[in-house]
C-alpha cells in the first residue's frame, strides 16, 4: 500500500516577511492598501492584489511605506528605494557627533608651566566639543594634601569658566580626585 504525500500549498504561496526592510509585493498581508503611484498621485484605498497588478504593469514594486488600519503602499523600484534609505542613513550618521571624554592628569604639586600646557590642551578639547575629566592622583604622603589638590581643581574650574560647565564636582575616589567638565 503506497502512501500519498500531498504537497503543502499554503506555505509555498507565502513569502517570508522581509526582516531588514519594508514589505514588498506579495509580502504585504493587508487586504487593502492606500495606493500612491510612482508619480505621487494618490489613488485611494484599493485591494492589495489590484495594487500589485498596477505596480507590475509599470515594471516596479509595491512597497508598504507605513502600517495602520489601511497601510500606505507606494509604487517604486525596490532597489532604488533601498539605496535611497541607505544613503539617508549614511548621511545622518555622518552628521552625528560622538562626544568623547578626554582625561587630563594632575598631581597636587604641579608646576606652573605644566599646568598651563595642560590647560591649553583642556581648552582645545572643549572647543572640539569633547568632555574633559581632570584626574588628580595622590601618591604616598601626598594624601595629607587633599586640600592642595582641591585648590588645583578649583583653579582649573575658574580658568575654564567661560568655556565649560562642571558636570561632576571634584570628589575623592580612593587615592584619586576627579572632576568632569563639559563644553557650554
Amino acid at each position: 500500500m503506497e502512501e500519498i504525500i500531498k504537497p503543502n500549498l499554503s506555505s509555498s504561496n507565502q513569502m517570508p516577511v522581509n526582516k531588514d526592510g519594508p514589505r514588498v509585493n506579495e509580502q504585504i498581508t493587508a487586504p487593502q492598501v492606500r495606493l500612491i503611484l510612482s508619480d505621487g498621485t494618490n489613488l485611494g484605498i484599493i485591494s492589495t492584489k489590484e495594487a500589485i497588478f498596477k505596480a507590475k504593469a509599470e515594471g516596479l514594486d509595491l512597497i508598504e511605506i507605513s502600517n495602520g488600519d489601511v497601510p500606505v503602499a507606494k509604487v517604486l523600484d525596490f532597489g532604488k528605494y533601498k539605496y535611497e534609505l541607505q544613503k539617508r542613513k549614511a548621511e545622518a550618521k555622518k552628521k552625528q557627533k560622538t562626544i568623547e571624554t578626554k582625561e587630563i592628569k594632575f598631581t597636587p604639586n604641579i608646576g606652573d608651566n605644566d599646568y598651563e600646557v595642560k590647560m591649553r590642551n583642556a581648552k582645545r578639547f572643549l572647543q572640539e566639543g569633547n568632555k574633559v575629566k581632570f584626574t588628580l592622583r595622590f601618591r604616598g604622603r601626598e594624601m595629607s594634601y587633599v586640600d592642595l589638590g582641591m585648590e588645583v581643581l578649583r583653579r582649573a574650574q575658574g580658568d575654564l569658566e567661560e568655556l565649560a560647565k562642571v558636570e561632576q564636582a571634584p570628589k575623592m575616589d580612593g587615592r584619586q580626585m576627579a572632576m568632569l567638565v563639559a563644553p557650554k
